[in-house]
């Protein structure tokens, strides 16, 4: 395996974005009813995040099929570090309470494009 570090490098020196990010994938680890019932807390905080800039994006996953909801959801966080973003896993509602469990990786961004279009009069926003 090549060490994070020169990959970032190497990706930087051919003109990549290199851009570091952090994602959980959580999924439930008791029932339905937990999961449930954390969840008014658990987006208080993701919004929490959100403001405070901690927040990337996000959201539930679909089954494979892409037709059911399977239950697992992608978060992704903007910190400075695995361990910071590990805290701020680990102080989510769900996770806390053990309503669900998470995985938690590092992220380059390197390719890809978005859109953002802004209506300054109408205040509409559309993001692809």
């Amino acid at each position: 395996m090549v060490a994070w570090a020169d990959y970032k490098a190497e990706a930087k020196s051919r003109g990549a974005l290199a851009l570091e990010l952090y994602v959980a994938i959580s999924t439930p680890a008791k029932a339905p009813e937990n999961v449930k019932d954390n969840l008014p807390d658990h987006l208080a905080y993701q919004a929490d995040l959100e403001r405070a800039g901690a927040l990337a994006f996000a959201g539930p996953m679909s089954d494979e099929s892409g037709e059911l909801m399977q239950g697992t959801g992608m978060i992704v966080y903007r910190a400075d570090s695995l361990a910071a973003a590990r805290d701020l896993a680990d102080k989510d509602p769900m996770h806390k309470s053990g309503a669900r469990s998470y995985v938690l990786r590092r992220w380059m961004i390197n390719e890809g494009s978005l859109s953002l279009s802004v209506g300054l009069s109408t205040k509409n926003v559309e993001f692809s």
